[in-house]
């Protein structure tokens, strides 16, 4: 490796030290402060989808059974900490602390050997206060290992970068550039495990080495060595349990396409509409995939169904692509942090650390600094150029996706070292350079400041969305009532904001109010028209009005803007059941099946519509595939005995009846069923058994008089029966 002109750091020994505790602090009191908001105990988005994966990996399933989707490294670091302490959030969220304040240090540490001591103070000091650092730090996010290891990565470049003197004159240090590039490996393996499109800057850092290195196929083969330990295990996990090749997960096409695409802003447009939570991305995103195919596909095909996608929109409209690039690349330095599911906004208003500290910790302010820093050091480029190179290559790889505040963060620890690095050389620059130089600087400060401040998302919209998120996962753990009320809030902050007004139908609907709820799905359809969401609710509500006619209407609406959600399906046919068009109810439900195969509710449904238009053997065979997929479930197999009961096929039919009643004792239609089965059975011995089912029948309704009149027949049939 090439020795770069730089003199020795000269260690400050309290600093590291400083760093860490004004670091923790500031961390500890932000916890401190939101450990009493909503956000504390109820995970939102993809923290609630880490928890469950988390809990998972802590009850023994290491390994798991699918491909992975998401980045695997910090579901796996929520559940060793669930393993070791057991699922305790506080106990998460100190110990991300703990990461995040060591990221500062390290930062720290890189800018005193890329710059000086004092500027690797500053440095550090500024990730410490850092106001969205603190937030990221505090959520159940992968953000927090990101930028640690992106902190770590620095910290060991700029180590290597450090000459060691050699008598008069610098040399290579070459015993210990060993170790240093193979720990370099393993760190941006696991970067790469936690932020896949941190790939890039592998591909930097090699060509960084191969340039600097003198032995340049041992360099670049000891780095490829720390790679491989973390990355091949990986893929080999992956290969056997997929069946190919995947080096870390395989959502490259979805999200490509969805920050590729004619319908997306900049951000992530969701690949159904109003279905932008990740929970259900991976569902649909092969679903779609699929459902276009016509046959069942792997990961990887479905990666490759949707980049195909998004390159079909680039080719066909090139003027829209380059639009859309130009507005991502305004988003990426931009001072909104603009979420994907919860916003700073939001819990700022819980944390005065954090809502003063937005003041000036923002990216309006950072871009602008770092950009003269990036003049005042660009003497030194040829020794810096593997800073820019990094930071360059990770901007167009958030830039070719789509922006959210998470997924650029990990540029912020580039930024300052530049920033911090023209705070310590202002006040040189403005004695000793020429007037000329200082209008460059103004000029260019100016310009990047209004660049980075233009308004181009609104900050109300992020609170909306984020009380939106916060309801939703509050009805998903059943607490609708408290869900209420954030909903309530979502649509005062953000009228215009079409989700909040639907799932605040669902809300109100829940609480028996439905003519308010269909007020709210009529809002939501008219602010978006190609939500299909409030047009399958509002045909539920109709349906409990009584209103099956009209809500045929809306679940055909539903369908027309996406086809292929078996729910909307599956209650079209129940309409059209109510409505007495048998045949296009089997029609639907027979597209719903082929929609969702794996749905014992619609293979049951269409079972039993079956058995209504006189197919009963086809009937019975649906059923039997409903009760092959929910085996548990003692109401489907109680409608499979009754559907072999009428077929006469007594002996399957007392089979699954004694099923039924063995898992749901107090049915009543269970043991009389099953007591019809016995006792049309030809076997005499089994008028003992009947008539005892419908004794245990009358015992749950003692005045039924179709249970009585059973028990009457099977008696006299005992009776009359020759005993052999």
């Amino acid at each position: 490796m090439v020795a770069y002109g730089r003199s020795p750091v000269s260690r400050v020994p309290r600093q590291p030290l400083l760093i860490f505790l004004a670091a923790l602090t500031a961390r500890l009191l932000y916890l401190w402060q939101i450990h009493d908001s909503p956000f504390f105990a109820t995970l939102l988005g993809d923290a609630r989808g880490y928890d469950v994966w988390a809990q998972r990996i802590a009850a023994g399933e290491w390994i798991g059974h699918d491909v992975f989707y998401q980045a695997p490294l910090y579901p796996y670091f929520l559940g060793t900490l669930y393993t070791v302490a057991g699922r305790n959030l506080f106990v998460v969220r100190v110990v991300q602390a703990i990461i995040g304040a060591a990221a500062c240090v390290l930062l720290g540490d890189a800018a005193s050997r890329f710059f000086s001591p004092r500027v690797g103070l500053v440095c550090g000091l500024m990730l410490a206060l850092y106001a969205p650092a603190i937030f990221f730090d505090g959520l159940l996010q992968k953000t927090v290992l990101d930028v640690f290891l992106i902190c770590a990565m620095l910290s060991i470049i700029a180590r290597m970068m450090a000459p060691l003197k050699r008598g008069p004159t610098e040399g290579v240090r070459s015993v210990r550039l060993q170790p240093d590039l193979f720990v370099l490996g393993l760190t941006m393996g696991a970067l790469a495990l936690t932020r896949e499109n941190a790939m890039v800057l592998i591909a930097v850092a090699l060509v960084w080495i191969v340039l600097s290195a003198r032995d340049r196929a041992r360099h670049a083969a000891l780095f490829a060595g720390g790679l491989a330990l973390v990355l091949l295990p990986v893929a080999a996990r992956n290969s056997a349990v997929g069946g190919g090749f995947y080096l870390t997960t395989s959502q490259f096409g979805p999200n490509f396409y969805m920050g590729n695409n004619a319908q997306t802003d900049g951000t992530a447009a969701p690949l159904r509409s109003g279905r932008g939570s990740s929970d259900y991305e991976r569902q649909d995103a092969t679903e779609i995939a699929e459902r276009a195919s016509g046959r069942q596909l792997t990961p990887a095909e479905v990666s490759d169904f949707w980049t195909g996608r998004a390159l079909t929109f680039i080719r066909d409209q090139p003027g829209a692509w380059m639009r859309l690039m130009l507005r991502k690349t305004a988003l990426l330095w931009n001072r909104t942090e603009w979420l994907d599911t919860e916003s700073q906004e939001s819990y700022a208003e819980y944390s005065s650390l954090v809502r003063l500290g937005a003041v000036i910790g923002n990216f309006g302010v950072l871009v602008p600094i770092a950009a003269l820093g990036v003049l005042l050091t660009w003497p030194e480029r040829r020794r810096l150029w593997i800073l820019h190179a990094m930071a360059a290559a990770y901007a167009a790889s958030v830039v070719l996706f789509y922006i959210y505040a998470r997924y650029r963060f990990p540029l912020v620890p580039f930024l300052l070292l530049f920033a911090a690095a023209a705070l310590a050389q202002l006040p040189q620059f403005l004695r000793t350079a020429k007037p000329a130089q200082h209008g460059a600087a103004i000029a260019l400060v100016v310009a990047a400041a209004i660049f980075a401040n233009w308004p181009l998302l609104p900050t109300d919209l992020m609170k909306a969305i984020t009380e939106n998120n916060l309801g939703a996962a509050l009805a998903d753990d059943g607490r609708i009532d408290a869900a209420l009320p954030h909903y309530e809030r979502a649509v005062r902050i953000r009228g215009d904001y079409s989700p909040a007004h639907n799932n605040l139908g669902v809300a109100l609907a829940a609480h028996g109010d439905v003519d308010k709820a269909i007020a709210a799905y009529e809002r939501a359809v008219a602010l978006q028209p190609n939500y299909p969401d409030p047009e399958y609710n509002i045909g539920n509500a109709l349906m409990r009005q009584g209103r099956p006619a009209d809500a045929i209407v809306h679940f055909q609406r539903a369908l027309t803007l996406d086809p292929g959600l078996p729910d909307v399906h599956n209650n079209l046919a129940m309409a059209l059941t109510v409505e007495g068009r048998l045949d296009e109810a089997i029609a639907e439900y027979r597209e719903a099946v082929r929609v969702d195969p794996g749905s014992a509710k619609v293979h049951r449904n269409l079972a039993n519509a079956l058995a209504d238009k006189g197919a009963l053997p086809e009937a019975i065979d649906q059923m039997r595939q409903a009760a092959a997929l929910a085996p548990a479930d003692g109401s489907i197999r109680y409608d499979l005995g009754s559907l072999l009961l009428d077929g006469e096929q007594y002996d399957a039919a007392i089979a699954e009846l004694r099923e039924a009643a063995r898992m749901t004792p107090d049915s009543f239609e269970a043991h009389n069923n099953l007591g019809i089965a016995l006792a049309s059975s030809s076997h005499a011995s089994r008028f003992d058994e009947a008539i005892a089912e419908f004794e245990r029948a009358l015992k749950i309704r003692p005045n039924d008089e179709s249970a009585l009149k059973n028990l009457a027949m099977a008696r006299q049939a005992r009776a009359a029966k020759p005993q052999g």
